[in-house]
């Protein structure tokens, strides 16, 4: 070091140890000596500027992960306040049981008698109260969404649109029938005859589809008064060989003459049973009998592919809709666990015949006879209080 730097560097100390002599309050009250000196306090003043730069990708992450941190903690306190809910009506539901119980009036030792012009299917009819377990107001059925997911099940060969299924449009459509228990009114075949259950005895015909059509008939007429003819032709059988295949072709013109020849019928009822896998039952429980599950099936005549089939024409394709949707409202009142859907698929299925024309699934080969039996009761209620008008009464009253 020469010796100019070396005088150069003891001036700069006695500059330093003047300063710090005659202000050491200012350089010590902060904390920090090296505070005073210009290069610190440019290096202090650059690092604070950087820290508070904006930063989009970091700020976007920690919005991310803040509203991660809030859908979480709303989710649990959403769950809390769930369980909290289901055990407070829990405990609700128990305390009316208990209430109910002490106020039920002790079991007589003697069983009443039911008397002779009583029946199960009558009594059970007319005890029929609603008991709806989903939405049935006219607004609610007005959403598209709420209609297909509740009432209808589209086959993947056909298309429903919002101009088909109208619930408003199904409601207006009066299917009510005057009485008349003088002339034939309903009819009720079985394109495929053949149908039998689980329990179906052999070469029995009350163990097939058509004797439960028989006991169909037999409400009908002696406890809702109308007058059934019920065809029991095997339009499935032909040469002596089972052909459900063609069917409706050989059942279409025979109908077609039963009802040229009776022209008092207005409803039509092709009854049949579903086939399910084995290991599937359709059933629930109505009135304390073991009940087969019921299915209405409908014909668009229009395929997802090809459009408007020209060749199966029908122009009761609404009335036959709503006459499904009607009896299914019914049943979704009074019948909750009863009613399946109503399943559209892409063909006409001699629907076309009627206005009034239904395909009844009643159950399906897993299930017993009787069973499916059980099941006309529930629907013969339905069918008779559509026929009644209730139907449209109860949206106007809703």
């Amino acid at each position: 070091m020469t010796k100019i730097r070396k005088v150069f560097c003891v001036l700069l100390s006695l500059c330093f140890f003047a300063v710090l002599a005659a202000s050491p309050g200012r350089l010590f009250s902060g904390g920090n000596i090296y505070g005073q000196l210009p290069l610190y306090r440019f290096l202090e003043k650059t690092a604070g500027t950087i820290s508070r730069r904006d930063d989009p990708e970091t700020y976007q992450l920690l919005a991310e992960n803040n509203a991660r941190y809030l859908e979480a903690m709303t989710e649990k306190e959403n769950r809390q306040d769930a369980e909290e809910n289901a055990q407070e009506k829990e405990e609700t539901v128990k305390e009316e049981e208990k209430v109910k119980e002490e106020k039920k009036p002790a079991a007589s030792a003697t069983p009443p008698v039911e008397t002779e012009d009583t029946s199960a299917a009558q009594t059970a009819s007319a005890a029929a109260l609603p008991h709806p377990e989903i939405d049935l107001a006219p607004e609610t059925l007005a959403d598209y969404n709420y209609l297909l997911n509740h009432f209808f099940i589209v086959d993947p060969g056909t298309v429903a649109s919002e101009q088909i299924l109208n619930a408003a449009a199904f409601f207006e459509k009066d299917l009510s029938l005057e009485k008349n228990p003088g002339t034939p009114q309903i009819l009720i075949y079985h394109s495929h005859s053949q149908e039998t259950f689980a329990d179906s005895r052999e070469g029995h015909v009350e163990d097939t589809i058509v004797g439960v059509g028989d006991y169909l008939a037999e409400i009908l007429t002696e406890i809702y008064g109308y007058q059934v003819l019920h065809v029991t032709e095997a339009f499935d059988m032909m040469g002596g060989q089972l052909d459900r295949s063609a069917a409706y072709d050989y059942a279409r013109p025979y109908i077609e003459e039963v009802l040229k020849e009776n022209p008092t019928i207005e409803i039509v009822i092709d009854l049949h049973r579903d086939g399910v896998p084995e290991d599937r039952k359709l059933v629930t429980e109505i009135n304390g009998k073991p009940t087969a599950q019921i299915m209405f099936y409908n014909g668009l005549s229009y395929t997802a592919d090809g459009g408007q089939v020209d060749y199966l024409p029908n122009p009761y394709i609404q009335d036959n809709l709503a006459f499904s949707f009607q009896l299914e409202y019914q049943a979704a009142q009074y019948y909750p666990e009863f009613y399946r859907g109503i399943y559209l698929a892409a063909l006409r299925y001699n629907l076309h015949l009627k206005p009034r024309a239904l395909l009844l699934e009643a159950g399906a080969q897993t299930n017993t006879v009787q069973e499916v039996k059980n099941a006309m009761e529930p629907f013969a209620d339905i069918l008779n209080r559509v026929l009644s008008g209730e139907a449209r009464t109860d949206t106007v009253t809703k």
